[in-house]
């Protein structure tokens, strides 16, 4: 067996393969389309995924973003797009279990082997009573990443419990 730096390609294999699982822990693919043909190894496409804030009963985020195919994407080495875009919703009674963050982190996934993540965070508007959602990636060496915002306003009888 063929190895890279004393380790076998295989081992490399898996282990990439157990970190594109555990960093999608946490979100649901609703659905992907085909953009570019690949004659070696899956198409070209856009996922779109739903992330529930997992402090916020009944909201539900929709990310859409572009996923490498190839023979890289196949094996989980291609790097994808720093590209993305959110619509957040209401999809049942809101509640919240504690006070939230002002501004926080709620998910996160790696789009590269090494460099780049997608993340989304939740902000809290209180003045208008709205939970704010940015996603964004991340790269070491690029600055400005592109990004897309939602809302959530909640109803005024529902305050928004903030730390």
């Amino acid at each position: 067996m063929k190895k890279i730096l004393g380790v076998s390609v295989l081992s490399v294999a898996v282990m990439v393969s157990l970190l594109f699982l555990l960093s999608r822990a946490g979100a649901e693919q609703i659905g992907e389309v085909d953009t570019v043909f690949k004659f070696i190894g899956p198409d070209h496409k856009i996922v779109v995924d739903a992330h529930d804030d997992p402090k916020v009963n009944g909201v539900t985020c929709y990310v859409s973003r572009a996923k490498t195919g190839g023979l890289k994407g196949a094996v989980g080495i291609a790097e994808d797009k720093a590209e993305a875009s959110i619509a957040c919703h209401q999809v049942g009674s809101i509640s919240f279990a504690k006070p939230l963050a002002a501004q926080e982190e709620v998910f996160n996934e790696r789009i590269s082997l090494v460099f780049k993540k997608i993340r989304i965070v939740r902000m809290v508007d209180k003045a208008r009573n709205t939970l704010v959602y940015l996603t964004y990636s991340d790269r070491v060496i690029e600055g400005s990443p592109q990004n897309s915002v939602a809302t959530v306003a909640i109803d005024r009888s529902i305050r928004i419990p903030v730390q």
